[in-house]
Order: C-alpha cells, then sequence, then structure tokens
C-alpha cells in the first residue's frame, strides 16, 4: 500500500464528520447516507483503496451475486433484513404473560410456541396476548421505546 493511501485512511479516524461528508460527495458522486460515523469511514476507507488499485474483478462481482440470488432468492425484503436480526436457531425466548410462563424456540425457518409453528414472533405474541404486537419486543429482544 502506497504512503499517500495509507496516509489518507489514517486521516479518516481524526476528521470532522463534516469533512466526511464532503469526501463522501466527491468520492462518491452523491450525498452521503444518514449512518453513523464508523459507517462512512469504513466505505470511505474501502472507496479510496478501490480507487488507488482497483475494485473487485467481475468474475468475482458476478459470483457473490450469485451467492446472494442462492441466499436471499432474489427477495429484496429477505436482503434489506439484517442478518443478526433473529435469534439463533435453538434459542428459547422465555416471556411471562399474565402470570402465565410462555416459551419459545426459534426454529430455522419459523418460531415453535406450545407445539405449533409460527411464521414470526408477532404471530406468537398474537397467539398469547389476543392483540397486535411486535414480536421482538414483547419478547424483549428490542425496547418498545426509540434511544
Amino acid at each position: 500500500m502506497s504512503d499517500q493511501v495509507l496516509a489518507r485512511l489514517a486521516a479518516l479516524k481524526t476528521t470532522p464528520t463534516p469533512k466526511l461528508k464532503e469526501q463522501w460527495r466527491q468520492l462518491f458522486d452523491s450525498e452521503p447516507p444518514a449512518f453513523n460515523r464508523r459507517y462512512l469511514e469504513s466505505r470511505l476507507a474501502y472507496r479510496i483503496q478501490e480507487l488507488a488499485y482497483g475494485g473487485l474483478k467481475p468474475e468475482t462481482v458476478r459470483r457473490l451475486e450469485r451467492l446472494g440470488e442462492e441466499l436471499d432468492g432474489g427477495s429484496k425484503a429477505k436482503r434489506q433484513t439484517r442478518a443478526d436480526s433473529r435469534p439463533v436457531a435453538g434459542t428459547r425466548l422465555i416471556r411471562e404473560y399474565q402470570g402465565v410462563e410462555h416459551c419459545v424456540t426459534v426454529r430455522d425457518n419459523d418460531f415453535e410456541h406450545q407445539g405449533r409453528p409460527y411464521k414470526s414472533l408477532s404471530a406468537v405474541a398474537r397467539a398469547i396476548t389476543g392483540t397486535q404486537w411486535n414480536g421482538v419486543v414483547f419478547f424483549g429482544l428490542k425496547s418498545g421505546r426509540r434511544a
């Protein structure tokens, strides 16, 4: 790696956020996304190296796209879902509701509660409470309030 590229990468850590956004506009020819600073730094670092040394080979890009299609079947909704947003299969979620303890087992493609499969945690929460709930919030995996 050349000294100039290394210096630019190192400078990203101490560059004020408005300057990072300015660099983004120069390097990507678009407005920066409203993501956090770490995201901006990592994408800028990649872009600086990509411009200096070249990007991925076309065959690598095609292979990655094929692998992505295998994983999400071309579903945009699946593609936009974070991989870490779902508990690992085998996880048991326990919630007490109105004095009754409810246990849900996370499976590969669904959730099991009282021997029945459910497509989502929200469906399980609805079966337990009889009302609409965000299942992730109901089982305490995420706060109901915004941070």
